[in-house]
């Protein structure tokens, strides 16, 4: 049987891929910052002084890394409604990513943490700045540039994940490719090109994180090395 390749019959579809594509960028992009600060506030917690804290943060972490994503997912969107929470989709994958990407960040933020050397806490006291100072002036910054590579990657991960935000029919890139081989019947062609599409996004958004990386915390990452 021989298969002749069609990818003419993708062209008339190029603004719905880049409709697609938009799309799975602005969810990334919404979930990183919101994730980020869940990371944050999470490393937080898990040096706090009160145990009940601690072990929600703990629990949180462990329930979102040890159960498959899609499951989250749909816990959000078919779940809550259960409870009297309705969410559209396009929030519902928000959540979702966010509390995905917010309980890796908990743990990569806090190995950052860990490294910071104790002399500096102790420099920071013997100034006279409070915890909360201590934490946001002088541990943070470090942690963030010890870490960053780290959560550049797992940034990237998120985005590709979230492809199966198709699953709550939120229109991103592998929705339209979806409802494109549905029309043409082209599936090869259509998920080779899809396939490129992620691998090109995501080199993309490595090199601009990296990038700002580089910009943000050179001297930290320089110190990495």
């Amino acid at each position: 049987m021989s298969y002749q390749l069609q990818f003419g019959d993708l062209a008339g579809y190029a603004g719905m891929f880049a409709s697609g594509a938009a799309v799975t960028f602005a969810l990334t992009g919404v979930a990183t910052v919101l994730g980020l600060g869940v990371g944050v506030l999470g490393a937080a917690a898990c040096e706090s002084r009160y145990p009940m804290l601690r072990a929600l943060t703990g629990g949180y972490v462990e329930a979102i890394r040890n159960t498959p994503f899609i499951v989250q997912l749909f816990f959000v969107f078919f779940g809550l409604p259960a409870l009297g929470i309705h969410v559209d989709e396009y929030a519902a994958a928000i959540a979702a990513m966010t509390l995905n990407l917010g309980a890796y960040a908990v743990e990569i933020v806090r190995s950052g943490m860990a490294a910071v050397p104790k002399g500096h806490r102790e420099a920071a006291a013997a100034l006279a700045m409070s915890p909360a100072e201590t934490f946001v002036h002088v541990v943070l910054p470090q942690a963030f540039a010890k870490v960053f590579p780290a959560l550049v990657s797992q940034i990237v991960i998120t985005m590709l994940g979230s492809a199966v935000v198709s699953q709550i029919s939120v229109e991103d890139l592998t929705y339209v490719a979806s409802y494109v081989q549905s029309r043409n019947f082209r599936a090869f062609e259509t998920y080779f090109l899809i396939t490129g599409l992620y691998l090109a996004m995501a080199l993309v958004l490595r090199f601009v994180l990296n990038a700002v990386g580089r910009r943000l915390f050179s001297r930290g990452l320089r110190g990495v090395r």
